[in-house]
This record gives structure tokens, sequence and C-alpha cells, in this order.
């Protein structure tokens, strides 16, 4: 029988409290949830709203600023950028997709570290900095080709909505580097 989704409840008074604990947990109690792959739901106690995005973006918001941050500020901007665009929904998708793939290398890696180190090998942070340490740059060259074939590759897509549009829309269609030629 699969578990039902933990229920946590924000109140007012900024707190949140755990239905199936029947305590008051914080943030940090939040993201040991997220660290151990367990389903659960925030919903505001008055008004029933789904709270959980607010709060996992609370998390990473918590997490960029109390150490070495996993977000640039030019990543930051660019996905600002793509509020309101055409390719909003897309980009959701797009980056979601990566995130699987990189998870799903991550966890290869780990399984075969596990088959050559034993069990507690998958899992060794100092394993993982030695193999960083001599893979590291071969692994930024893979991931930057990898990014670089993205990128090209969502260019790509975007031109040939681009085009499409001006083909079904030729009368209204302006390309955006012509509207700054025409102020």
């Amino acid at each position: 029988m699969a578990t039902q989704s933990r229920l946590i409840k924000k109140y007012p008074n900024r707190r949140l409290y755990d239905t199936r604990t029947s305590t008051y947990i914080t943030l940090a109690d939040v993201k040991e949830l997220v660290l151990a792959h367990e389903s659960f739901q925030v919903v505001d106690a008055k008004s029933g709203d789904d709270l959980t995005r607010a709060i996992l973006l609370q998390i990473i918001l918590e997490e960029e600023a109390g150490g070495a941050p996993m977000f640039s500020s030019d990543l930051l901007s660019q996905m600002i950028r793509f509020y309101g665009n055409a390719m909003q929904g897309m980009m959701g998708n797009y980056i979601e997709n990566n995130i699987k793939s990189f998870t799903e290398v991550q966890a290869k890696l780990k399984e075969q570290a596990k088959s050559l180190y034993g069990e507690t090998g998958g899992d060794s942070q100092d394993l993982w900095a030695q193999f960083l340490k001599f893979q590291g740059p071969a692994m930024q060259h893979m991931m930057g080709a990898y990014v670089e074939q993205s990128q090209k590759m969502f260019q790509q897509m975007q031109d040939t909505m681009q085009e499409q549009t001006r083909k079904i829309f030729p009368g209204i269609y302006v390309k955006p580097d012509e509207k700054s030629e025409k102020k």
C-alpha cells in the first residue's frame, strides 16, 4: 500500500506543523524530508492553499545565502528573463529534465563506486572529493560540451518558433532585433 503524502500546515505565525508527528517543525526539518525523498505537501492552515513550492524556494534561498551558492547572478538573471516569455513553460521542463539526467548520471557513478570500493564507497565524501580532484576537469569539459550543445539546440528551437510565427503572422510579427531599429 502506498504511503500518503505527509501534510504540513503553515500557520499565520509562520510556524510549520507536521500533522504526522503532531509537532512544530522548522525549514531545516523540511529540508531533511527533501533529502530523505519523503513525499510531503505544505498547505496554509487557514485557506488550504498549497504552499509547497514557496517553502521549497525559501529553503533554496536560505541555502544560497548560507554558504557556497549554486546559482550565479548571471544564471538567476537569465532565469528571471524567461518569466513572461513564450518559452517559460518549456524552460521549466528543460531544467527539470536536465536535473533528472544529471541525477541519473550521479546514481550510476555511485553504483560504480560501490562495486569498486564496497558498500560505503558510493557515499564517501572523501572518495568523491578525490574523484572530483582527478576527474573534475574532464567532468567539467563534458558538462560544458553538454551545456553548449543544449544551448545550441534551444537556440535552434527558438529560431524555428520565430520563423513559424513570422510565416503564420507575416504582417504582425516583428523580430526582436527589428523593434530596436524602428525606434
